[in-house]
């Protein structure tokens, strides 16, 4: 029986927040379901409302008490959602993908609020505003020809001292590594993150990266041995120019890149860096046509690994912009604007419970469609669209909401799961004798009178 719909969300979903749960206090776990699964059927930020999405058990004070002084990691909370995505979505190449992102706070008490520079040059924007800037891991997932962006971890920048968002990077490196070690794995990153530390730092870590540069970034040519010569060998040979840039092949292609298709122009070499003391990359300089054939500025794409194609480097680096619209999704569709938390460790902490609120959906839409199809009936005029989280978080928010999701963890076995019987309350399984408490002593006469 499936009166109340429970049969209609995926078994994925609860195998997942199982596994997510073992990086948590076995005391911690029904707390953290609860809050996760409210901030999974809410559109703001606040805690008040993932509280009132759920019929919780216990009042408000306690989940704010959890969340400031509860005896768990949101790190390692971070760290086994990528343990989630690599033992149940395995793939043979991943991609890890760095960005910052900035919100907006008029209050300069807010935990890492300060003045920053604002790099998207908005019209209706100041330049420079006050707010928390936060360096943001997310990790590259596709179906078909489309990618997405899951975010794992999320760190706000001090608004004193000297630690800059390279540092934060390089942190957010070292505590992913282990998870991605023996695999291969591509570091995506734009134009301010391409510098020589956070690179060098990465392929100590085994990994590779792909960036774009400067396009005036100084490349030179690999020197030829010349035997014989007396004093040393050459360390770079000639410099790539733009005229001898402009005498490369060109090549015209028809590809899909940034969710259209369109034309692309290109060229390509393998040079030297000299910014990465002489490393070897490959270097590929592209331009977009439009329809009127007109070309855009050039752009610069460097890789570490100079044995990729340039067709594999640019198509790579597509994927960066995925965490564009993680953005968008989670400042706009999982409240990330309103967050507010009075410390620093309590924002980190209800920022990663919100992250992980819409990974989960995220993953569903993406790898478990055809399990999500009982789940989306509620939207039949959307049949033709694609599944989003959103439309995931719409039908777990009409069978969800309001239920008593503590009883649906078991601490005995561990397992978090949906009552056997879904016509029958979860508290109704967990105390048979309720059911009988609730009945007078005339009706049990009646109903099961004495024998004879």
């Amino acid at each position: 029986m499936n009166n109340k719909g429970y049969g209609n969300i995926p078994s994925a979903l609860f195998e997942y927040i199982t596994f997510l749960a073992r990086a948590l206090p076995v005391r911690s776990v029904p707390t953290f379901i609860e809050l996760l699964v409210g901030a999974m059927l809410t559109e703001t930020g606040f805690v008040t409302d993932a509280w009132l999405a759920i019929n919780p058990l216990r009042t408000w004070t306690a989940y704010y008490k959890w969340l400031q002084e509860g005896k768990w990691s949101w790190v390692a909370l971070g760290v086994q959602l990528a343990r989630l995505v690599v033992k149940y979505f395995p793939q043979a190449l991943w991609f890890l993908v760095f960005d910052d992102t900035f919100i907006y706070r008029c209050s300069k008490k807010a935990p890492g609020s300060a003045i920053h520079h604002q790099h998207s040059n908005k019209a209706n924007r100041p330049q420079y505003a006050l707010g928390q800037c936060w360096v943001s891991m997310a990790l590259s997932i596709s179906a078909g020809m489309k990618h997405y962006a899951v975010p794992l971890l999320s760190r706000l920048m001090r608004g004193g001292g000297n630690s800059s968002k390279l540092d934060a990077v390089k942190t957010l490196l070292r505590v992913i590594a282990p998870v991605f070690a023996g695999r291969e794995v591509i570091i995506l990153i734009d134009s301010w993150y391409m510098k020589w530390p956070l690179i060098k730092y990465a392929l100590a870590l085994g990994f590779h990266v792909i960036g774009q540069a400067r396009r005036d970034t100084a490349l030179y040519g690999i020197p030829a041995l010349i035997t014989g010569q007396k004093g040393r060998p050459r360390k770079f040979g000639d410099k790539y120019t733009p005229d001898v840039i402009a005498v490369l092949p060109e090549v015209r292609e028809w590809v899909y890149l940034y969710s259209k298709w369109q034309w692309v122009r290109y060229r390509s070499a393998i040079c030297l860096a000299k910014f990465m003391v002489g490393r070897k990359v490959r270097a590929v300089w592209m331009q977009f046509e439009d329809e009127n054939g007109k070309l855009s500025k050039q752009r610069l794409i460097l890789s570490t690994n100079s044995d990729l194609t340039a067709q594999q480097i640019f198509a790579y680096y597509g994927r960066r912009w995925s965490i564009e619209d993680l953005f968008n999704q989670m400042k706009n569709g999982w409240g990330w604007r309103e967050v507010w938390q009075q410390s620093r460790q309590v924002l980190h902490r209800w920022t990663q419970i919100l992250s992980i609120s819409y990974a989960l959906p995220q993953l569903l839409a993406t790898y478990c469609a055809d399990q999500v199809q009982e789940l989306i009936q509620l939207t039949p005029w959307r049949k033709k669209d694609p599944i989003t989280a959103g439309r995931v978080r719409l039908g777990l928010r009409n069978i969800l909401c309001n239920v008593r999701i503590r009883d649906w963890w078991s601490p005995t076995c561990r397992k978090f799961q949906p009552p056997i019987e879904a016509d029958v309350g979860p508290w109704e399984q967990a105390n048979p004798e309720s059911q009988l408490s609730m009945l007078s002593k005339n009706d049990f006469t009646e109903t099961h009178p004495p024998p004879s």
